[in-house]
């Protein structure tokens, strides 16, 4: 199994995660998002990927993209360490907090915007950083106020979820660009927990093997 990522890259850092948590060897090969205009951009990858980004997996002949589209992937084909509880009302509870965070957070904070901001629209660093907290403030504010019903050790209850995975990845997001978390006991605490993990630490940006 190989993985298409970069260090830094959030979606690339969840499906890490993933694999880690359920013991599932695979190769990781770097598309450095910046260097030459973006790897990414480059005519093999984007046959890969028509996307552009990444993470892309690699499992033989079969390829996917979308880090929830391969997190659901290892969890159908490789069912050590569920991901998702098993009870339908909690796993669409799981789903929805993993999609809060992916969906409403994380793609206003992604390189892509944040290039288009600085690049075409001519927006200054400082109202840049605004916009980032801005979006992050709306979404973190939502998300503690969930936890208050559903957190235990991580965000439902003692078991480690996909929730956990996408909340760990993003708050990394935001103290890489120095959002002030302070107002967020419930999301801090659940993160210090998972970062206690094995699995969560091989997954840490700054312990790949492209970290800059």
């Amino acid at each position: 199994m190989k993985l298409y990522g970069y260090w830094r890259s959030t979606a690339a850092y969840r499906v890490r995660i993933a694999l880690h948590l359920k013991d599932i060897p695979f190769e990781s090969i770097s598309i450095h998002l910046v260097k030459n205009g973006g790897e990414q951009h480059g005519r093999e990858y984007s046959e890969l990927n028509p996307n552009h980004l990444v993470p892309t997996l690699v499992d033989g002949d079969f390829s996917l993209n979308q880090s929830l589209a391969i997190i659901d992937y290892l969890e159908q084909s490789k069912p050590k360490y569920a991901l998702y509880p098993s009870d339908a009302k909690a796993k669409a509870k799981v789903q929805a907090l993993a999609l809060d965070i992916v969906c409403e957070v994380h793609p206003l904070n992604n390189l892509r915007v944040q290039q288009y901001l600085a690049n075409s629209l001519n927006i200054s660093a400082e109202a840049k950083q605004l916009w980032l907290e801005h979006w992050m403030a709306i979404g973190f504010k939502a998300i503690e106020k969930q936890l208050t019903a559903s957190a235990g050790q991580y965000c439902f209850a003692d078991t480690i979820s996909v929730a956990d995975i996408c909340l760990v990845a993003q708050v990394y997001n935001a103290h890489r660009f120095k959002v002030d978390m302070s107002a967020y006991p419930l999301i801090n605490q659940v993160v210090e927990n998972c970062n206690k993990l094995p699995a969560f630490i091989k997954a840490l940006p700054e312990n790949q093997a492209d970290a800059q």
